[in-house]
C-alpha cells in the first residue's frame, strides 16, 4: 500500500473483500462507468488500520473519495452511478428509481446473506435452507426474467448489477436452475457475458468457477 494517506489520493480508493459479491458489484459498477479507483484488496477478518480509522464499523466494501468516505453498498454504488452520470444505470423516472431501489436492498438485505450462509455456514441444515430459499427466490421471479431483456428494464441498470454477482456465484453454491427457468439462464448468459464483468473478477472470484 502507498505511504500517502488515503484521504489525499487523487483517485478514489475502495475497500474491498475479494469474495464479497456487495464488494464485487461495486467494482462492476466501476468497471462499467470506466471510472478510475484504487482497489485494495483486504479479509474481513484481518482489516487494515487504515481503513478501521475511516470506517467507525469496520465494513466492507469502503469506499473513500478525498474527504467522502462510504460504508453502505447501495450508497457507494449509486453515489458512483451520480458522480460518473454516463452511460446512467439508475432510471430518471421517479417509480422505476424507487422500484429499481427496493429490489436492490432487497437482494443487499436478504439474498446476498444467503450466499455468505452457503458459502461458509457451519451448520448443515442452515445452508440446505439457504440454498433451498434462494432458489425459490429465483424461480418465483422467472416471468420477471422473461418479460424484459434487462431484470424490470430494456435498459442494463443497477438491479443487473447486483443480480450478476449472484448469478455468478451460483454453481459455487450448488444451486441448479431446472429447466423452467431458461429465462433466467438466458438472461445471465446476457448479463455476464459482458467485457466489463469479466474485467470486474477477482483472483478468487474466477476460482469459483475454476474450481467446480
Amino acid at each position: 500500500m502507498s505511504d500517502i494517506p488515503v484521504t489525499k489520493r487523487s483517485v478514489m480508493v475502495l475497500f474491498s473483500d475479494s469474495k464479497s459479491p456487495s464488494s464485487h458489484r461495486v467494482r462492476l459498477v466501476a468497471q462499467e462507468k470506466d471510472i478510475p479507483i484504487e482497489i485494495i484488496e483486504v479479509e474481513s477478518d484481518n482489516l487494515p488500520e487504515d481503513l478501521l480509522e475511516l470506517n467507525p464499523y469496520g465494513t466492507l466494501p469502503t469506499l473513500v473519495d478525498r474527504d467522502l468516505v462510504l460504508y453502505d453498498p447501495q450508497v457507494i454504488i449509486e453515489y458512483l452511478d451520480e458522480r460518473f452520470p454516463h452511460p446512467p444505470l439508475m432510471s430518471v423516472d421517479p417509480i422505476s428509481k424507487a422500484r429499481a431501489r427496493q429490489m436492490l436492498r432487497q437482494i443487499e438485505t436478504e439474498w446476498y446473506p444467503m450466499i455468505d450462509v452457503i458459502a461458509n455456514g457451519k451448520n448443515p441444515d442452515e445452508v440446505k435452507a439457504a440454498r433451498r430459499n434462494l432458489q425459490e427466490r429465483l424461480i418465483q421471479l422467472i416471468p420477471v426474467f422473461a418479460h424484459k431483456q434487462y431484470f424490470m428494464s430494456d435498459d442494463y441498470s443497477l438491479v443487473d448489477i447486483s443480480m450478476a454477482v449472484l448469478l455468478w456465484r451460483l454453481p459455487s453454491l450448488g444451486i441448479d436452475l431446472p429447466k423452467s427457468a431458461k429465462p433466467i439462464t438466458d438472461y445471465a448468459e446476457r448479463i455476464l457475458n459482458r467485457e466489463m464483468f469479466s474485467d470486474s473478477l477477482s483472483d478468487d472470484e474466477i476460482d469459483m468457477r475454476d474450481d467446480i
